[in-house]
């Protein structure tokens, strides 16, 4: 497996990581935790050292799989944690009801990273992310808590999820930013326009989740497709049946360059991705064996010049339909 470093950081990472929210949360129920222990295994058995998790996915859940399974092979792998949310378990922690609770004053972010420590049974976090970037709390005060703890020793790197230029200026400035995670991909370019220049000038890494446009892009899903009532996706206007069917050209057009190159639409999203910036590490999640080896598979894929022009300029034709959240979380981004 290639290697990365996150921009000016000196955190080195496989090429591709491995997003582990579903293996507990948002597509449907729960997976059987003895299979996703030995997926996560096989992911670091073939050259995946870059795990993300967060407190809220579940809530705790995740943690707690990505801790029992990846504790033994710790010197082996780079895991990611978020903060940011006021978690009640009884309630829906991410607001798909109803607006998430922000909480990132100092004083929580400590209580959670403590916590996160003991869930994901590790001495130090390699890189804790704001999860979303919180308007009630300087973002100064956030870098300024996160670089007590990497003092301190129990965080190693300082991230950012989903947040404007201007904040990671300021926080950059207090505590340098390792990475920015935020969506990114063939179906959501937005990025490209103010956020990555910007990375690019501080010596930010980048992390795109939902690389595979949350599955879509690997043209598995269509206007038929139908998913269960705990699939978070049943909440997100892009994939309304109507703006699937919309969508279906761009995933045509991954498809046709695909049969071209012998490789599949998920690998062609993936090495485009990667073809961007050597400081680009997307976080594809799956629960398949056979996906994560598809995934590993577009890193080898080499994408021509010539290829990369020609997939970016016909997919800025296809205008994508559909917004990628409900307004109550799309305003919790781009802060």
């Amino acid at each position: 497996m290639q290697k990365r470093i996150l921009g000016k950081s000196g955190l080195e990472v496989s090429a591709l990581g491995l997003g582990c929210m579903g293996m507990s949360f948002s597509y449907g129920p729960p997976k059987d935790k003895q299979e996703m222990i030995a997926l996560l295994h096989a992911a670091v058995e073939r050259g995946i050292t870059f795990f993300d998790t967060a407190e809220v996915y579940g809530p705790y859940i995740n943690e707690e799989l990505v801790g029992e399974a990846l504790s033994p092979l710790r010197d082996k792998v780079v895991i990611a944690t978020k903060f940011g949310f006021d978690i009640n378990p009884d309630k829906d922690p991410r607001g798909m009801k109803g607006a998430p609770a922000l909480n990132s004053r100092p004083q929580h972010i400590k209580e959670v990273a403590e916590a996160s420590l003991k869930r994901l049974r590790i001495d130090a976090i390699d890189l804790f992310y704001q999860h979303r970037v919180d308007p009630d709390v300087p973002i100064e005060e956030v870098a300024g808590a996160v670089k007590e703890l990497i003092q301190e020793g129990k965080v190693k790197h300082f991230g950012l999820s989903e947040a404007g230029v201007q904040t990671i200026r300021r926080a950059h400035a207090v505590q340098p930013v390792a990475a920015l995670q935020s969506e990114y991909s063939l179906w959501w370019r937005r990025p490209e326009e103010e956020v990555l220049p910007t990375l690019e000038e501080l010596g930010i890494g980048f992390v795109p989740y939902s690389p595979l446009g949350k599955g879509f892009l690997t043209g598995k899903i269509d206007a038929s497709t139908t998913f269960d009532s705990t699939d978070f996706r049943t909440t997100l206007p892009r994939f309304t049946p109507e703006a699937r069917q919309a969508n279906q050209a761009l995933v045509d057009l991954i498809g046709q360059i695909a049969a071209r190159k012998q490789a599949t639409p998920a690998q062609i999203a993936l090495a485009w991705l990667l073809a961007q910036k050597p400081w680009i590490v997307p976080i594809p999640g799956t629960t398949k064996l056979e996906r994560l080896e598809e995934n590993i598979g577009a890193v080898k894929l080499e994408l021509s010049p010539g290829d990369l022009a020609e997939i970016g300029s016909a997919a800025s034709k296809i205008q994508v339909e559909g917004a990628r959240y409900p307004e109550r979380l799309e305003e919790l981004t781009g802060r």
